[in-house]
């Protein structure tokens, strides 16, 4: 027996119930980062130094101790994988399944892009010593960026499912296959938006 309204929208929300369910798991997400965002600001309400002492240098500017330039990087990255989910979905759309491949094996590819960047930045600071423990900026910033790159790791495990053994759904449901991929993207989308407010609240200002 088939769940109903898993491509077709819903009488009572006028979305199907995949959308629905999605929305409501990023209602949660929002919830998460949004207290972490509100302990970064009381945070850094409450210091009165910020980033300050760390490994007994003083600092007055995150971007002193932070690698703007590769945290740039990394939102061009976002911000294309992206564009390539969403050209992902219009290529099934268009019942294009040899883009749709294409498409999807690019943002998988800058997603593990994203990782790997991140990881050289991450090095460098293990390399100086700066471990979450040596002051409050420290902490916040491994804990804002170290959950953000497990909901990464997430959206590239989930893509590289319907890049694969997920994408057989396409010869026999290809409406409720493209409905998956749309639900997907809404996922990716999200973790691109929390690094877009990540990026200059905690390495521009």
């Amino acid at each position: 027996m088939q769940i109903p309204f898993t491509v077709a929208p819903r009488p009572d929300t006028g979305v199907n119930n995949a959308k629905i369910g999605v929305w409501l798991f990023l209602a949660s997400e929002v919830m998460l980062f949004g207290g972490l965002f509100s302990a970064y600001i009381f945070l850094r309400i409450g210091a009165p130094e910020w980033p300050g002492e760390i490994g007994g240098h003083m600092y007055e500017r995150a971007s002193d101790i932070l690698n703007v330039p590769l945290a740039t990087l990394n939102t061009i990255i976002l911000i294309g994988s992206s564009v390539t989910m969403v050209m992902s979905w219009a290529s099934l759309a268009m019942q294009r399944f040899d883009r749709y491949r294409l498409y999807m094996g690019v943002t998988i590819a800058l997603g593990f892009a994203f990782l790997v960047v991140k990881a050289f930045e991450y090095g460098e600071k293990f390399s100086h010593g700066y471990l979450p423990a040596e002051n409050n900026f420290l902490a916040i910033y491994f804990v804002l960026t170290g959950l953000h790159g497990l909901h990464v790791i997430g959206g590239i495990i989930v893509n590289m499912y319907f890049m694969w053994p997920g994408a057989r759904m396409w010869k026999t449901n290809p409406k409720q296959f493209t409905n998956r991929i749309e639900i997907a993207g809404l996922y990716w989308h999200f973790v691109d938006l929390v690094w877009i407010f990540l990026f200059p609240t905690i390495y521009l200002l």
